[in-house]
């Protein structure tokens, strides 16, 4: 699957699962706040959004919020959200002129402490304090202290409509219309019907503030969800899948670019290997075996010859030894369980061992106890092992040493090895000037290319010193 194709499909999925909510019940909402003061007859706020005639017979619910400037120091005033059907005055709710509180007035109806018919004081859950001879139920406006307040219009054909009010209700998520309590709610029946909805101010004070209008068809529609059940929360959580989703796809398309990238140094390396095995097989086996076939030439051709026959002999005799070393490294190179520091370390004692078996220099092994489990790519593993060669075969042919000392420490992060002799010692900067003598150039570019450091110390009379150290953690 491309890129494109995953990105599509787990948008499909955020957007089925987690995508927004919609309230197919709200009707129409305006979160906006305005302020309204002296304006008549009021402004109107939805135009035509929704309208109910005289053959209504459903429920409708209404949301607004309050923030009064004029207020119970001001009256008389009037303010509040009143319907409107063909420019005539139905019921509203808000502040009556002669009510004083929070109040309904154009109702079918005259509260029990009202002295206007129309009007029905609000019950609300923090009421004035008593009045002599009365229970007090309603609660005057006041300035800085905002109300929210939902109505429901029970709609009867041809009839005044069933009028419920709830001052300052519990809007709170799990909240339902049958749970509050009966201390705020007050009942009426009014004419509901409309085909407008004003928001009005007349009279003294600054006017009142009014905001989160909302109309619904159920109650459940009015309340106010948790953050992570609003519209906002759904779409930053959608975005934040988006991203996460492109982040986990980015992440899966890059693992598998170093698997490829992996792989296809894993194959370079291979073929810089089989590379190495032939120039090998044709440099040191080849010209080996090709030294034997000249000399088992000579041989035949001074047969008669003793002396020249047993200085053939000899010759052939001792190219046959290195032909057999060398196939013996060849085959250490390309065995797969070669690829560790254990094997390299046991190969140079090996080596050394071998090398130095039949010859009178001594060679003495410093090695350590046990050498720590830790995998080498063949390109670093062969061309340290090359290093010690050259190493111990420039001590042994040259050196005119007694005693040749190979040295190994590991600890599994660094490995040095040293290798010094007794010898007749030479001098570094001629040897380095004059060329190729004893391999040291070739040994330098050997520990540069694992990322290593060459170190020779020589001094005519004094023996010879090669160090090479190599940090396996800063290693190429």
């Amino acid at each position: 699957m491309s890129r494109q194709t995953a990105i599509v499909h787990a948008l499909i999925f955020c957007a089925a699962v987690f995508g927004p909510s919609v309230h197919a019940t709200v009707l129409w909402q305006d979160s906006s706040k305005v302020l309204v003061h002296e304006n008549g007859f009021g402004t109107e706020i939805m135009k035509g959004a929704v309208r109910r005639g005289g053959t209504a017979s459903d429920t409708l619910y209404f949301k607004f919020h309050i923030d009064p400037l004029s207020d119970v120091g001001t009256e008389e005033y009037q303010a509040g959200l009143q319907f409107f059907e063909n420019n005539t005055e139905k019921f509203g709710i808000g502040n009556s002129f002669k009510a004083y509180g929070y109040s309904a007035f154009n109702t079918a109806e005259q509260g029990n402490n009202n002295k206007v018919f129309g009007d029905v004081d609000l019950r609300s859950g923090s009421p004035e304090a008593f009045e002599a001879g009365k229970i007090v139920t309603y609660e005057l406006p006041r300035r800085g202290l905002g109300r929210t307040i939902v109505f429901k219009v029970q709609y009867m054909p041809d009839s005044d409509d069933k009028v419920t009010v709830w001052m300052n209700p519990d809007l709170t998520p799990g909240s339902t219309e049958e749970n509050q309590p009966e201390k705020l709610t007050t009942h009426f029946k009014a004419n509901g019907k409309f085909d407008a909805i004003h928001l009005r101010h007349n009279g003294n004070g600054g006017g009142w503030y009014f905001s989160d209008l909302e109309i619904a068809t159920s109650f459940n529609d009015l309340i106010v969800p948790h953050f992570w059940q609003r519209l906002w929360f759904d779409g930053l959580l959608l975005l934040f899948l988006f991203a996460a989703v492109i982040a986990t796809v980015r992440f899966v398309e890059n693992k598998k670019f170093q698997r490829r990238l992996k792989r296809a140094e894993q194959e370079r390396a291979l073929e810089q290997e089989r590379s190495r095995i032939a120039q090998d097989l044709h440099d040191d086996l080849g010209s080996l075996l090709t030294r034997i076939s000249l000399l088992g030439g000579l041989l035949k051709a001074d047969k008669d010859n003793p002396e020249q026959t047993e200085a053939h002999a000899g010759k052939i005799s001792q190219a046959a030894d290195q032909t057999v070393r060398a196939l013996e490294e060849i085959v250490w190179a390309v065995r797969p369980g070669s690829d560790s520091l254990q094997s390299l370390v046991e190969y140079i004692a090996h080596f050394a061992t071998e090398l130095f078996g039949e010859s009178p220099t001594r060679c003495r092994l410093d090695l350590p106890s046990e050498v720590p489990a830790r995998p080498l790519p063949p390109d670093v593993r062969h061309n340290i092992f090359l290093i010690a060669k050259e190493s111990l075969t420039n001590a042994l042919k040259h050196a005119g040493a007694t005693i040749v000392h190979l040295q190994v420490k590991t600890d599994g992060h660094y490995f040095k090895m040293v290798v010094a002799d007794d010898g007749k010692g030479f001098d570094v900067d001629i040897m380095s000037a004059n060329g190729h003598r004893n391999g040291l150039e070739n040994m330098r570019r050997r520990a540069e290319s694992v990322g290593g450091h060459l170190g020779v110390t020589s001094h005519s009379g004094n023996g010879a010193r090669v160090e090479f150290e190599l940090n396996f953690q800063t290693a190429k």
